[in-house]
């Protein structure tokens, strides 16, 4: 008997996996982590980099309910940048640069701390069920490992094909095998499957790359980081680069376009709108003559750069040549060509919102085999299918986040209400609670919910009330006390905005765009006093909510008031079992999705594709409201 009875099994390692098993372990179920490749936990497949345009909110939102993402991002990043601050603070997205190599290394010791945790080398080939229960798994050595929950994270593996010009061979990534016969298990068992797919760009030695010819793009000045734990800070950083491609690199990819694997029909599976390949981008964007590029290191000690935006399938030939063509990289030499990726998922209607199948019970899924893209939508749906997995194990009440809580609860109620017809990726345009869901604020948000359920520690838990108490003390302070036009006159002719003529509350100070609350610190002598009580730790954290509060005050009262209204359609649940087409007032499209999505709430039914305003209405009446 090599192997016991498992709480959980987790197939896949990627950044689903990584961060399921983390959380299941965590809370104290026994887990087992399956993967291919004990060497490539946590693989930056694609692009070394964590966060962007909301997906840094997910980022800090997984971190503040007690994941590792972030903790591991902060260990291992070499820049960072916190995008769109010219706009306003629901658009502020933090990105980081990460050390490929030592990205893995970190997740993998990190994962090997947590006692419950086991791992298992091996291709999972199959489930085992019993009566609609999954019980566990088969391997390709000839193991049956036993478990009373299951979690697929197969990535880009399940029957993976990767396309290079006319060559054409299977692999979930370039050096690695494809994993077979979990699909065929699920279609057997009833799943619908499709085929979706992704690309990466070549990677190019630095040694050749003419930096001279490039602009840089340096890091803050002051950078940030994504745990809201005392992970370490950035003292230095490594610069990315931006170069451009030209009318001539597109004619010289436009001369392999006939073996183009996609422009053939060899690629059937649906790529990704907003990350397309390069060729796809001259295709669609005819009149365009340039494109910008990424130029970004691998880590601290390689000569590797990743070529963001230049993404292909075309033969390596043709890459190479449209390489050389491109200012700065003339006599650039490469590691290894672009390729696109076809892989099977699984469209997400299929599933509830705490991530378990509605056809098998106990088996979960995330990642990209729900038709997602991006390792930061991944290690979402990780930490709340692996928290869930435990749940179920222990027969606690499910763990859900709803769309005013959390990008994490947008991504899985789009996921479950709409399914996916490309993959999907998180904006800050999906979310209408976007105020509400600042990066800023995700402990403030999340945290309690985390140690609540035993996965943020007490050091999290503490740190948040210290943070929510000091917040509030500011607000007051500021919304309660006037200053003399004298006090403050130096510091608005400074700042450029109107003196005073009378006493006004510091907090219409803060309202003018052009003061910060950094700018009555000095001023003012008893908020000075007050301000130097809050932990160094919280302090600027604190100052910069306070600050969005009083700024935003109106924008986020009202977000607060439809969230709350709408929120009534999320506490009209509706049962599984229930006969929509016993409501011939429905209309004939509504019950058809209503049957097949089988939403658990009145709210989730009215996201659905084809349900109208007035079927909503008809269920309302129905339910007695």
């Amino acid at each position: 008997m090599m192997f016991k009875e498992y709480d959980v099994i987790v197939v896949g390692a990627g950044h689903a996996g990584s961060e399921a098993a983390a959380a299941a372990a965590n809370l104290g179920s026994s887990t087992l982590l399956v993967t291919m490749n004990m060497a490539n936990i946590a693989q930056m497949s694609c692009n070394p980099a964590m966060g962007g345009i909301a997906k840094g909110q997910i980022v800090r939102e997984i971190d503040a309910l007690g994941g590792y993402s972030g903790i591991v991002t902060d260990k291992t990043m070499i820049q960072f940048r916190m995008l769109n601050k010219s706009k306003g603070p629901a658009m502020w997205s933090p990105r980081a640069q990460s050390d490929r190599m030592l990205f893995s290394m970190v997740w993998r010791n990190m994962l090997e701390q947590i006692p419950n945790l086991d791992f298992w080398q091996d291709m999972v080939i199959g489930l085992i069920t019993e009566d609609g229960v999954v019980r566990g798994v088969k391997t390709s050595m000839g193991h049956k490992i036993f478990a009373k929950t299951v979690i697929l994270t197969n990535g880009t593996f399940l029957n993976g094909t990767i396309h290079i010009g006319t060559k054409q061979f299977g692999g979930g990534r370039i050096g690695e095998r494809a994993s077979t016969g979990i699909t065929e298990d699920l279609n057997k068992l009833g799943f619908e499957s499709d085929r979706m797919k992704t690309g990466t760009p070549v990677r190019v030695d630095g040694r050749t790359i003419d930096f001279s010819k490039l602009e840089e793009q340096s890091g803050d000045e002051v950078p940030g980081k994504f745990s809201y734990k005392n992970t370490p800070h950035l003292d230095k950083q490594r610069s990315c680069y931006l170069a451009y491609t030209s009318s001539e690199v597109h004619d010289e990819l436009r001369t392999g376009f006939e073996f183009s694997p996609m422009f053939t029909g060899r690629i059937e599976g649906i790529g990704p709108r907003y990350c397309p390949s390069i060729e796809d981008k001259i295709d669609r964007f005819a009149g365009k003559n340039s494109h910008q590029l990424f130029v970004e290191p691998e880590g601290w000690n390689t000569i590797e750069y990743y070529i963001n935006g230049f993404s292909s399938s075309l033969p390596e030939d043709v890459q190479f040549r449209a390489l050389r063509k491109i200012k700065g990289f003339e006599n650039a030499k490469i590691f290894r060509p672009g390729y696109a990726i076809e892989y099977d998922y699984f469209p997400p209607v299929q599933l509830k919102s705490t991530l378990e199948t509605k056809l098998v019970q106990n088996l979960f899924f995330a990642g990209q085999i729900n038709g997602t893209t991006g390792y930061e939508e991944a290690a979402a749906q990780g930490i709340i299918a692996g928290i869930n997995a435990h749940q179920k194990v222990n027969k606690l009440p499910d763990f859900t986040l709803s769309r005013s809580e959390a990008y994490i609860g947008v991504l899985i109620d789009d996921l479950i209400t709409k399914g996916v017809d490309e993959p999907y990726r998180m904006f800050t345009s999906r979310a209408e609670y976007r105020i509400l869901l600042r990066q800023n604020n995700a402990d403030i948000r999340l945290t309690e919910k985390g140690f609540e359920l035993g996965l943020a520690d007490k050091e999290r838990h503490e740190r948040v009330k210290d943070k929510k108490v000091a917040v509030e003390n500011i607000i007051n302070f500021l919304t309660k006390e006037s200053v003399e036009p004298e006090i403050v006159k130096e510091k608005l002719v400074e700042k450029g905005t109107p003196i005073l003529s009378q006493k006004v509350k510091l907090a219409n100070l803060v309202l003018r765009p052009q003061l910060s609350i950094n700018d009555l610190v000095d001023s003012i002598e008893s908020f000075s006093r007050m301000l130097s009580e809050i932990p160094k730790d919280i302090y600027n954290e604190c100052l910069e909510e306070a600050e969005i509060r009083i700024k935003y005050g109106g924008y986020i009262e009202k977000e607060v008031e439809l969230a709350n209204k709408l929120g009534k359609l999320e506490n009209l649940t509706l049962h599984d079992d229930f006969d929509y087409f016993s409501l011939q007032s429905l209309s004939y499209e509504a019950r058809e999705k209503l049957s097949k999505i089988r939403p658990s709430t009145l709210g989730q039914a009215s996201r659905i594709s084809g349900v109208s305003p007035s079927d909503i209405s008809v269920l309302t009446v129905f339910l007695g409201r």
